[in-house]
């Protein structure tokens, strides 16, 4: 029997992505909300969503279709909007009896997932994350490999993301730490909790940057060292990479060896939602590790380059 969907933060960047794992997933999308009303794109994937642009009414029709019809309530909602509403909107997803299927990073503070606990356990329903990475076929055979590993020895690990993004990107609420988390959490969570789910948990971890547009560390792992490098800003593309009109360049290093997985994204979000949907999802307790380090990172004073710095970092400073 399909599911009944509604998704906050639908005009969102991210937002085709969970429409089509609802629709591939074979389940109905009854509402969608967004203060934006730029919402064609649902017209791709769905007939017949009621839409608002004001989370009152959202949540008012939401209410009514729980009290009015088993078969017409909510059971799951999908949270697409801005980091610093993750939260509230998970929220709202359990006290109106549905699950809560939650982007990246799932909250933006560690005690915020405690509360959640308790709402969870008080309504008897969950919070899930998504955690793509995790299910990438690639990435996926990387662990295997690595728990096959029976050396001693801690990986070397190099990260370098640089995604280029206009002046918008500091105007909206991306650009604002507190609402986005800054970097590290927007742009970077998905690759701390790779890192994490690969390496086990976090002994020691250095910030050496952190600007609008650029962050730098260092982290110590259980069975890895991992140097990192976030980047916004276009001139920090390798010049090969720019000459041939890309905007991002992504590279993950273990032990001089590149870690290729840039194709196989598509499918990605259909993979969570599919064990999400057979009791297998990601919940809080997958996401703490990430949303501790990310919130410790924000709060780290900065210590500039060290011998533990990224090899990039001594040229954009």
């Amino acid at each position: 029997m399909s599911k009944n969907f509604a998704i906050a933060g639908v005009s969102g960047y991210v937002a085709p992505r969970h429409l089509k794992a609802i629709r591939e997933t074979g389940n109905r999308l009854v509402a969608a909300v967004d203060p934006h009303d730029s919402a064609g794109v649902l017209d791709g994937y769905f007939e017949d969503v009621m839409f608002f642009t004001e989370f009152e009414r959202f949540d008012r029709y939401v209410e009514k279709l729980r009290r009015r019809d088993k078969n017409e309530e909510v059971h799951y909602v999908s949270i697409c909007s801005p980091n610093y509403l993750h939260d509230a909107h998970a929220r709202f997803a359990l006290r109106v009896g549905a699950d809560a299927i939650c982007e990246k990073p799932v909250v933006l503070n560690p005690w915020n997932i405690d509360a959640l606990h308790e709402l969870e356990e008080e309504s008897g329903k969950h919070v899930y994350t998504i955690l793509q990475l995790r299910v990438h076929p690639t990435l996926v055979a990387l662990k295997e490999r690595l728990q096959k590993d029976t050396s001693t020895t801690k990986k070397d690990v190099c990260l370098t993301y640089i995604t280029s993004r206009g002046p918008w990107y500091q105007v909206s609420w991306k650009g604002q730490p507190d609402r986005s988390g800054g970097l590290a959490t927007n742009i970077g969570i998905h690759f701390f909790d790779l890192f994490m789910w690969l390496f086990d948990g976090v002994e020691h971890s250095e910030v050496h940057l952190a600007t609008p547009d650029r962050t730098a560390g260092y982290l110590e792992l259980k069975n890895a060292r991992v140097k990192w490098l976030l980047s916004i800003n276009q001139h920090d593309l390798p010049e090969a990479i720019a000459q041939k009109g890309q905007k991002t360049y992504r590279s993950i290093t273990v032990d001089g060896e590149e870690i290729e997985f840039s194709g196989g994204f598509t499918d990605l979000h259909t993979l969570i939602y599919q064990e999400i949907l057979a009791g297998r999802g990601f919940g809080l307790e997958d996401a703490r590790p990430s949303i501790e380090l990310v919130h410790n990172l924000r709060h780290e004073k900065p210590i500039g380059p060290t011998s533990n710095s990224h090899p990039l970092l001594a040229k954009l400073i």
